[in-house]
C-alpha cells in the first residue's frame, strides 16, 4: 500500500510547516485539471486524489486547526511556472471533475478571492506553481507550499526534522550571500568541463521547509539554498557567468556553451543536442541560467525518485529559464507564449545524472578568496550542529 499522511499528521504538518495565528482566514489546497490540450495520466490522477483526502482531512479537523479548510480547482497551465489563470473554482464536495470542462462557469471566482480568504496555500499540482505564487506572495497576504509532481514516495520526506534542516538552508544561504561566485567542475565521458556562475548583485533565497509568515512562497518537501546568477541587467556590466555547463538528457550528454549567463549556442552531438539547439533558438529566454540550487536533504537518507520536486533537493542542481520569481530578469514576457515560460532544473546527483560527476564546486568569496563547498558531489563545508 502506497504510504499515506494520517490525519493527526496532516494537523502536525501544517501547524509545524506554517505555524498558523488565531487569525488565519483558511487554507486552500490547489490542484490544476487536465483539459483537451493536456490529457490525464494516472500519476496526476493519483496526485488530485490525495490532494482531495488532505483537504477532506484538515476540513473535518477545523477545530484543531481553527480555521476553514478548501479544495481549490483550476484548469491547467500547460507548462510549469506558468502564470495561473484568471479563475478558479471552490469545490462543494462529491466526485473530483475529469476534467477542466465540466467545470461549471457560473461557479468560477477570481483568483485573488482565493488569496484573500485563503492565507495558506498548498499546492500538489501537475505544473509548478512556484513562480506565480511567488509573484502574488508579494502583493496579497499569503503564504503557499508548492508541491509540483507531488507522489505518495515522496511522503517519508515530508517526516524530516525541518529544524534541523532549515538550519542546514540558513548555512548555504549565508555563504550565496557572501559570494561573489561559484566555479564547478564537471566530468564525463566527453572530457572535463568548467562553469563560472556570477554571484554579484543577488541576495540568496533559504526553502528549508518552514514557512511561518505571509509573503513566500517554497517547494514542499523542501531543503536548499538557492540564488539567480546576475544576468547582465546592469548598464555596461555584463554577467560573468561563462564556460560550458553539460547536462545528461537520456543517454546523451548535451554540452551548452555559456555566455553572459545564457546559452550561447549548443555544441554539436546527437539529436537530442540537435533538438536542443533548435528550441534555444525559438526560445533564447530558455537558454538563461535561472537558478544555482543547492539541496541538502541527501544527507537525510533521501534518494532520488525521478521527479524533480523532491530530487533537487538533494544536492546541486542549476536551472534555465524564468527567474523573476527569485528576483532574476527573465519573466512570462520574454518568451514567445505563457505555454513557452519554463522552469527547468538540472540535478547533478548520481540517480539523476549518473553519466556526469561533479568533482568539485568552490565559492569565490568577496576578498578574492576561495572556499571548497562541495567535492564529489558532497558537502566539506561544515555544518556544525
Amino acid at each position: 500500500m502506497a504510504e499515506q499522511l494520517r490525519g493527526e499528521e496532516l494537523v502536525a504538518l501544517v501547524q509545524r510547516v506554517f505555524q498558523p495565528r488565531p487569525d488565519e482566514p483558511g487554507l486552500a489546497v490547489l490542484v490544476d485539471l487536465p483539459d483537451e490540450w493536456v490529457p490525464d495520466e494516472a500519476a496526476w490522477r493519483e496526485r488530485r486524489e490525495i490532494a482531495a483526502a488532505w483537504a477532506g482531512e484538515l476540513a473535518a479537523r477545523r477545530d484543531e486547526l481553527g480555521f476553514d479548510t478548501h479544495l481549490v480547482l483550476y484548469r491547467n497551465v500547460r507548462t510549469n511556472n506558468g502564470d495561473l489563470p484568471a479563475s478558479a473554482w471552490i469545490h462543494r464536495g462529491g466526485p473530483l471533475p475529469l476534467t477542466a470542462d465540466a467545470l461549471d462557469p457560473a461557479q468560477q471566482v477570481p483568483f485573488p478571492m482565493i488569496y484573500t480568504g485563503h492565507s495558506i496555500l498548498i499546492a500538489p499540482t501537475e505544473f509548478s506553481a512556484t513562480a506565480p505564487l511567488k509573484v502574488a506572495a508579494r502583493k496579497y497576504p499569503i503564504r503557499a507550499a508548492t508541491m509540483p509532481g507531488f507522489s505518495a514516495d515522496m511522503i517519508p520526506a515530508l517526516r524530516l526534522d525541518y529544524q534541523e534542516v532549515n538550519r542546514r538552508v540558513g548555512i548555504l544561504k549565508d555563504l550565496l550571500d557572501r559570494a561573489e561566485g561559484a566555479d564547478i567542475r564537471f566530468r564525463h565521458a566527453g572530457g572535463e568541463t568548467s562553469l563560472h556562475l556570477d554571484l554579484r548583485y543577488r541576495t540568496a533565497h533559504a526553502s528549508g521547509g518552514l514557512l511561518p509568515a505571509n509573503g513566500v512562497a517554497g517547494n514542499l518537501p523542501s531543503g536548499e539554498a538557492y540564488i539567480v546568477p546576475y544576468e547582465g541587467e546592469r548598464e555596461g556590466e555584463p554577467s560573468r557567468s561563462a564556460g560550458l555547463l553539460p547536462v545528461q538528457l537520456g543517454d546523451e550528454i548535451v554540452t551548452y556553451r555559456i555566455e553572459n549567463n545564457r546559452a550561447a549556442e549548443v555544441l554539436p552531438g546527437g539529436p537530442v543536442a540537435a533538438a536542443e539547439a533548435e528550441l534555444l533558438q525559438r526560445e533564447p529566454a530558455y537558454g538563461n541560467l535561472a537558478e544555482l540550487g543547492l539541496g541538502v536533504l541527501a544527507a537525510f537518507g533521501v534518494t532520488p525518485i525521478g521527479e524533480v520536486l523532491l530530487d533537487e533537493k538533494l544536492g546541486l542542481h542549476i536551472a534555465f529559464g524564468r527567474s523573476d520569481h527569485f528576483g532574476g530578469q527573465v519573466a512570462p514576457r520574454h518568451f514567445s507564449g505563457p505555454e513557452a515560460v519554463v522552469h527547468i532544473d538540472r540535478v547533478y546527483v548520481p540517480g539523476t545524472q549518473p553519466a556526469i560527476q561533479v568533482p568539485a564546486v568552490d565559492l569565490v568569496m568577496a576578498d578574492g578568496s576561495v572556499l571548497p563547498l562541495m567535492r564529489d558531489g558532497e558537502y566539506v563545508v561544515g555544518f556544525g550542529g
